[in-house]
């Protein structure tokens, strides 16, 4: 099913080339309809469903990734894409603990109990191991907020997340500690192995970041993140240690958690946060300055005398950002 779906995929792709090419436009997952058209009939396993899904979801990808084609899918090799069948509601159904595709009962650990929930598509998904996933989009009910305090979030290196308030999600120095093994694994060839540590890795992050991301949506009513760019910090010798942290996943852990629990989460622009004083505005000559000054964990403030930890002091004027200024960032307050 995978390969056929690579297929289709390839299919959107030349010919999204060959009008922007001719035409110079771009094309729309409705306006893909009479290329694929009879599509079906030429493929033994994925059926219009699948194939209609396929040319929606390559427009939205293309769309998001602002290109005039996206990379095509490869069915062999060892560069092969890793399997994606997408499918619209209307062709699956649920069979006890099994979901019945393309005729085939596919066992499912459906332990969300998905058959009780309402889902326009979904889709079979292979990560790097060769395990396979039912993945759905489903409709669930918003809720209204709650009480808390706000709160301001800076990111670093030292502390992967500090808030106003003086919480810290410590970095985990993840693939610090596996990278030695990661290195024998490939010395040795053993492919396996190292798709399995760096899964392991990737897992270790993403529960401490859903972990920490869940308790601070609980108890906040609102949330400010500082708008540190992970592509352009990745370009310096920081590089190894900004990717471990896991930035923009936790960005995007915060903004879907707080839209569902009914508060409000901004991204607001840093600049300055760690230099300004959250007490008086200024930025004294006694703040940490540049690449030397990341060293410095806690200053005072020459203009007022306020005694500082560098991270929360930055993460208190990211949030005073979010509420007043936060196209202007942190010299506007």
């Amino acid at each position: 099913m995978a390969r056929e779906v690579n297929a289709v995929w390839n299919v959107c792709n030349q010919h999204q080339l060959e009008v922007f090419r001719r035409e110079g436009r771009l094309l729309s997952g409705f306006d893909f309809a009479p290329f694929v058209r009879g599509a079906s009939a030429e493929f033994e396993l994925i059926g219009s469903s699948t194939i209609d899904e396929i040319r929606d979801q390559y427009a939205v990808k293309r769309r998001a990734a602002g290109k005039v084609r996206l990379r095509w899918r490869r069915s062999g090799g060892r560069r092969r894409s890793l399997g994606w069948v997408p499918f619209k509601r209307r062709a699956t159904r649920w069979t006890g603990d099994a979901v019945r595709f393309a005729g085939i009962d596919f066992g499912v650990w459906d332990s969300y109990s998905l058959g009780g929930y309402d889902f326009r598509a979904g889709a079979f998904v292979e990560d790097a191991r060769g395990r396979w996933y039912f993945c759905l989009q489903v409709e669930v009910e918003v809720c209204s907020g709650h009480a808390g305090a706000a709160v301001g979030v800076d990111l670093g290196l030292k502390a992967v997340a500090v808030t106003s308030d003086a919480d810290r999600l410590e970095h985990g120095r993840w693939y610090r500690q596996a990278q030695e093994a990661v290195g024998r694994a490939a010395r040795a060839r053993k492919r396996g192995r190292v798709r399995a540590l760096h899964a392991k890795v990737r897992n270790q992050r993403r529960d401490a970041l859903h972990k920490w991301t869940r308790s601070t949506v609980d108890r906040c009513s609102e949330i400010v993140v500082g708008d540190v760019c992970p592509s352009a910090v990745g370009k310096t010798r920081l590089a190894k240690s900004v990717y471990d942290t896991g930035w923009t996943l936790l960005r995007t852990m915060l903004r879907y958690k707080s839209e569902h629990a009914g508060i409000r989460c901004v991204v607001v622009p840093e600049r300055d946060s760690t230099r300004t004083c959250s007490c008086c505005g200024s930025v004294p000559a006694s703040s940490p300055r540049g690449r030397a000054g990341l060293r410095i964990r806690e200053w005072t403030c020459s203009e007022c005398g306020a005694r500082h930890d560098r991270d929360v002091n930055a993460a208190r004027n990211i949030l005073v950002a979010g509420h007043r200024h936060p196209a202007e960032g942190i010299p506007a307050l």
